[in-house]
């Protein structure tokens, strides 16, 4: 985006046209000395008859004319009687309305602010104010007053107006005085500053580089980097030398600071294999539960050994289908024992067996709930089986709590009426996750987690399905035969092929698996572009929008998700006049786009029509992908429609909202698309690796096209590195089931 040249802009806040109490986002009319201007930005809880000193540029918007983007934002409170009646009247101050405003401006005029706050005692000259009236309302000036100076301050250090927002939302009016005391605070969730911008207000502060807090927010921001990466815990020695590097600090300091921190229980330490495992509190509590949950749960769900062959053979005939052994294994096992994992690769019969175990248990007269961690993965499991699927979300219900935090509705105190669950792609359910579904559910209630092992791990921290299956906590059935009708598919057939590390045929082209050699980054981006715009949608009649997905192992690049991405855009949806479009410093967003959600976000307030009645929820979740289907350019917002979900952006949101026409492969997770292009070419070897091509690959329901380098593909296939991830559930699992069996064995 084009560096503005910053001026400055003085007035009094004539008008409030549109707030937004949650970021702060206004739009206002500043009155100046020479006339009346919009302006738009993140500028708080401003009120009328205030005066701001604005930092910012102009634009021109075609509809609205002129405006100024204010970019920081000075607030002055109203010096002169008028300004001051002005802003009492607009009910800034509690218990003041316009009738007290003009007459306390009457009886102090310039100096009422400064009665209001230091002098509340002189409130009692004006009649109808008592003593206790005059507190009061002293007491909300004075609240307000904390809540401008606070913003202030935050400013001077450009931290964004929701951050000051949602740090006065954390700790009131001691915000300001915490903050200065120990700026790493604004690190912590909710407020969510980023370390390097805590670190720049505690140098100012002169807060020295080894203090106790600054390495204990530095442990925290290494912790949490890696979790983003999927890591639950780090060894004791990794996170030593990362953070002692990050920090430029001594070992000896890092070791004390951590040995506070373990001692006050807000990290934990796991020791497995002989190896010092460091974790943060959340993911400590997670597998702390999950694995203590587990192992009750299989003692609840005692396996009876019977055997139901005669009620599978029933169920064979009356579908007319025939079960092969392992499907056999694992129905039987459903109901015998009704805990365990079903896993297997495409066109194993995954979806018939769990269509199988879903109408026997229903035959039984149990409530049985399916879900998946997506609302693409949870559509298509409700299409395969014909029964309603949820995502985990909706089913656990999400529900905001008072100081900012989320809850789900349905946890330990509130618990499913469910006697069944199965959920369906597995692999992508990560930890907290997993262990917000244990606490919705009955210790009696069936388990039958259902995934693919080969695919790649879950988006968020924790390698829950793998973890499982090698513990041995669950009886685990893994179904290998590919049945008749999915061997007639290269995609099925190449899968199992990559899978077991075998070369697969990239010259077929009579198939439903193409592989189209481009060896030089412009030729790629052109192809894939055809391919999308022109080619696959006039030779299958596919959407670009709704049925072909572009996949890449990779952001960066040109053969990555961001210039993948711009150079879709523009041939697919490029600008129109009428076509209105926000620009970020990443992306430009217009009306058409296909757009997808990065990070879980429960506040996201949605609605959804359902013919002449509407239903409302909350949260829209990282994978989930949407339409623009409208752009206002005054306000800054996006209307997003998320397969019928309704839900608007303002510019805060934008940050966690990437164009779609192509994703990686890691976003792609639990999704199937009609088609599917994977852009394989260049980049780091490390990203390129076989069971993320098998992924890629797996997502494609009738054509896959691969477009790159071959030699590119056999490398991955060779590549058997599988995702290293740090967790310690696996482990934790095995100790308590040790003891179990151990106890087991003394009586």
């Amino acid at each position: 985006m084009e560096k503005q040249e910053l001026e400055k802009l003085e007035g009094e806040v004539d008008s409030i046209i549109f707030r937004s109490e949650d970021t702060g986002f206004c739009v206002i009319m500043l009155r100046t000395d020479v006339d009346l201007i919009s302006v738009v930005g993140d500028l708080g809880n401003v009120e009328e008859g205030e005066e701001l000193v604005c930092t910012g540029y102009y634009t021109v918007n075609q509809k609205y004319g002129d405006q100024f983007q204010c970019e920081l934002c000075e607030r002055r409170l109203p010096t002169s009687a008028a300004a001051i009646q002005k802003y009492l009247a607009s009910g800034a101050i509690k218990g003041i309305g316009p009738v007290t405003a003009r007459s306390l401006v009457k009886r102090f005029g310039d100096d009422t602010l400064n009665v209001l706050e230091n002098q509340p005692e002189r409130l009692c000259e004006i009649d109808g104010i008592s003593p206790s009236k005059a507190e009061k309302i002293s007491k909300a000036f004075r609240k307000t007053f904390v809540v401008r100076t606070l913003m202030i301050f935050l400013s001077n250090y450009s931290i964004p107006m929701s951050a000051g927002i949602a740090a006065y939302k954390k700790w009131g009016d001691a915000a300001e005085k915490l903050i200065k005391s120990n700026p790493y605070v604004l690190c912590s969730d909710n407020v969510d500053v980023s370390f390097v911008k805590a670190d720049i207000i505690a140098k100012q502060l002169e807060i020295p580089k080894d203090s106790d807090d600054r390495i204990r927010a530095g442990i925290s921001c290494v912790l949490k980097a890696n979790a983003d990466s999927g890591h639950t815990c780090l060894p004791i020695d990794k996170l030593s030398k990362i953070t002692c590097d990050f920090l430029e600090i001594e070992t000896d300091r890092f070791d004390k600071v951590l040995a506070d921190e373990l001692e006050e229980e807000t990290l934990f330490c796991y020791i497995k294999n002989g190896r010092r495992f460091i974790m943060l509190y959340d993911y400590y509590k997670a597998d702390d539960y999950i694995s203590k949950r587990l192992t009750v749960m299989k003692e609840c769900s005692y396996d009876s050994k019977m055997d139901f062959s005669s009620v599978i053979d029933l169920n064979e005939k009356k579908n007319n289908i025939e079960y092969e052994e392992k499907q056999r294994e694992a129905i039987n096992l459903s109901l015998s024992y009704g805990f365990l994992v079903i896993t297997g690769g495409p066109g194993t019969g995954k979806t018939t067996t769990l269509n199988a175990i879903i109408d026997l248990y229903k035959q039984q007269g149990m409530n049985v709930m399916i879900a998946a961690p997506t609302g693409r993965a949870a559509k298509r499991l409700t299409d395969l089986t014909g029964y309603d699927a949820k995502t985990l979300h909706r089913l656990l219900e999400v529900k905001p709590t008072s100081d900012g935090n989320l809850r789900f509705v349905h946890d330990e105190n509130n618990m499913l009426d469910c006697d069944a669950l199965i959920i369906d792609e597995m692999s992508m359910v990560d930890t907290l996750l997993f262990e917000a579904v244990l606490r919705g559910i009955k210790l009696t209630c069936k388990l039958v987690l259902v995934g693919d092992s080969d695919q790649l791990p879950s988006v968020g921290a924790g390698n829950v399905l793998k973890d499982i299956m090698d513990s041995g906590v669950m009886p685990v059935v893994k179904l290998t035969q590919i049945f008749r009708q999915a061997q007639k598919s290269a995609i099925v057939t190449n899968a199992h092929k990559i899978v077991g590390g075998e070369h697969i045929d990239l010259k077929q082209k009579d198939n439903d698996f193409f592989f189209m050699q481009r060896m030089d980054y412009d030729s790629l981006q052109s192809l894939t572009s055809d391919l999308c715009k022109t080619r696959l949608p006039k030779a299958y009649n596919f959407s670009p929008f709704d049925d072909i997905q572009v996949l890449s192992p990779t952001r960066k690049g040109p053969a990555g998700t961001v210039e993948l991405n711009k150079r879709l855009q523009a041939e697919l949806n490029p600008p129109k006049n009428g076509k209105s479009e926000i620009k970020t410093p990443l992306f430009t967003y217009r009306t058409g786009d296909k757009v997808m959600q990065t990070k879980n976000d429960y506040d996201i307030v949605w609605k959804k029509q359902k013919g002449e009645k509407s239903d409302t929820g909350a949260g829209i979740f990282n994978g989930d992908i949407g339409r623009i289907i409208s752009c206002n350019k005054i306000l800054k917002t996006l209307t997003i429609d998320f397969d019928g979900r309704e839900a608007v952006y303002n510019m805060e949101m934008l940050k966690n909202l990437e164009l779609a026409y192509a994703i990686t492969v890691h976003k792609s997770q639990g999704s199937e698309f009609d088609a599917v292009i994977l852009t394989v070419f260049g980049g780091y070897d490390k990203l390129y690796y076989r069971n993320l091509l098998y992924t890629a690959v797996t997502r494609a329901k009738k054509l896959l096209i691969i477009v790159g380098d071959n030699r590119r593909v056999d490398f991955m296939i060779d590549n058997n590195r599988r995702t290293l991830r740090y967790t310690c559930l696996k482990e934790l699992l095995k100790e308590l089931n040790s003891h179990e069996e151990a106890e087991n064995t003394l009586f």
